[in-house]
């Protein structure tokens, strides 16, 4: 049995090897795994099945020297899929660092943030009021997401309580259909929503409505936001 391990690539990256028939080691079937898992509602198992999967990576991976997974490869790829996943994970249930920690991880293994993982991360280090490890990321993060917008605003809330007026026109000017979501009194999971985020283009409000679900949890737990934002 081919035992675990990290091979060299001419690239100056690494693949992921491991035996076929060890289970364990299939990131394209373990990310597979899990999302059959979750849409069969068992998202408990899910969960567990992506982290225990990084725990067996963490272990693999050196403590010193560069590792940069190669993207073409299929089972590399799928090992970073299966970090940030469970980064989400964490990111979801509050545990910003646990969550903070893996897409650390991440961006070290995949630099060029093929899945982009530092929006994500920029979102936990304001929630654990790091802010100098946000200062550093934010300007990675490109104008073209709304996600930039929400950022800022939000990072001169947490720091100021304030929101600076020239942003709040900018976020509701550039994402007119986000900055409706946000600042929204229902946000529905109807049939209309899942029709349309399920579709081939989906809509602008549907993409925020998407966006605003997977952040619900920050504005719940760190309050104030949001009525900033209606009352700007």
């Amino acid at each position: 049995m081919i035992r675990p391990q990290l091979r060299p690539t001419a690239d100056q990256t690494f693949r992921l090897v491991a035996d076929p028939a060890d289970r364990n080691w299939d990131f394209v079937e373990i990310l597979a795994r899990s999302r059959r898992e979750e849409q069969q509602g068992n998202i408990e198992a899910a969960c567990n099945t992506r982290y225990h999967a990084v725990q067996r990576l963490e272990e693999l991976i050196p403590d010193s020297g560069e590792v940069i997974f190669e993207w073409e490869d299929d089972n590399s790829q799928a090992a970073l899929g299966v970090i940030y996943c469970s980064a989400i994970d964490h990111f979801l249930i509050s545990d910003w660092e646990m969550s903070a920690a893996m897409l650390e991880m991440l961006l070290e293994l995949d630099p060029e943030d093929h899945l982009e993982a530092t929006i994500r991360l920029a979102y936990t280090y304001l929630a654990m009021e790091e802010f100098d490890s946000y200062d550093d990321i934010a300007n990675d993060i490109s104008d073209k997401y709304p996600d930039k917008e929400i950022l800022t605003l939000w990072s001169e809330y947490r720091r100021t309580g304030t929101l600076p007026a020239g942003e709040v026109r900018n976020f509701r000017k550039r994402f007119g259909a986000y900055f409706d979501e946000f600042t929204a009194a229902e946000h529905p999971i109807d049939e209309g929503y899942l029709a349309d985020i399920a579709g081939e283009r989906p809509s602008a409000a549907a993409l925020a409505r998407e966006l605003w679900l997977q952040t619900e949890h920050l504005w719940a737990q760190f309050g104030g936001f949001i009525e900033a934002l209606r009352k700007a």
